[in-house]
């Protein structure tokens, strides 16, 4: 469960989002969509807690975002954010950054490397694995980037327009089915932006429209 209660945030004298409710329940995929500029990513930004509001507060499973340094890790532990351009370590390879994510989380080393190894297998990178990051393509990236968040396994998963960054149909295809087999099979909550409806419409199971930093429908 994540519930945002009068959220208000903005840059210098620009409102970006006004006092702004919502809850989200899992498990299933909520998507946030508008048109660019109205707030979408900063809204992730505050959920994931990278951004701290200028007034509300941030709830996930029942823990208050900030509240206490205990409070924000167990939070980071349980819930992933991925942004739209994430930063990826150039020079390492594909293989080495997802294992060191998932030894950051925790997830049993036996289990890890069987894991890494599916991701590269669903979006097509098993040849690239032993590559550095820096050759491969931007598509290429995104989709090492959004393997680092499934790798993991944390339940609650946050991404900022996943299937944009030059991915192609292929990794666009996989990307759906993964994401609806986690929350078929293992109760996932997963929030999603998108410039437009059609993009995800057969994916979401609510969507949320903002507009001018309010939620219209």
């Amino acid at each position: 469960m994540i519930r945002l209660s009068e959220i208000t945030q903005h840059y210098g004298v620009r409102p970006v989002l006004r006092k702004l409710d919502l809850e989200i329940l899992g498990p299933g995929v909520t998507a946030i969509v508008g048109p660019n500029g109205m707030g979408k990513t900063t809204l992730l930004s505050v959920i994931a807690g990278v951004l701290s509001p200028q007034s509300g507060s941030v709830e996930v499973d029942g823990l208050i975002r900030r509240s206490s340094q205990e409070a924000e890790l167990e939070i980071r532990r349980r819930a992933v954010f991925l942004p739209d351009r994430p930063w990826l370590p150039r020079h390492r390879t594909g293989r080495e950054f997802l294992l060191s994510v998932g030894t950051i989380y925790g997830v049993d080393i036996e289990r890890l490397f069987d894991h890494a190894d599916r991701l590269f297998q669903l979006f097509n990178l098993t040849r690239e694995a032993d590559w550095p990051i820096r050759s491969y393509s931007n598509g290429q990236q995104k989709k090492l980037a959004l393997a680092s968040a499934f790798i993991t396994e944390a339940h609650t998963l946050i991404l900022d327009e996943p299937f944009g960054g030059g991915l192609d149909p292929a990794g666009i295809l996989a990307l759906k089915h993964v994401l609806k087999r986690l929350v078929a099979e293992q109760n996932y909550l997963i929030v999603i932006s998108a410039p437009a409806p059609e993009m995800i419409e057969d994916l979401a199971d609510r969507f949320v429209v903002l507009r001018d930093g309010k939620i219209v429908a």
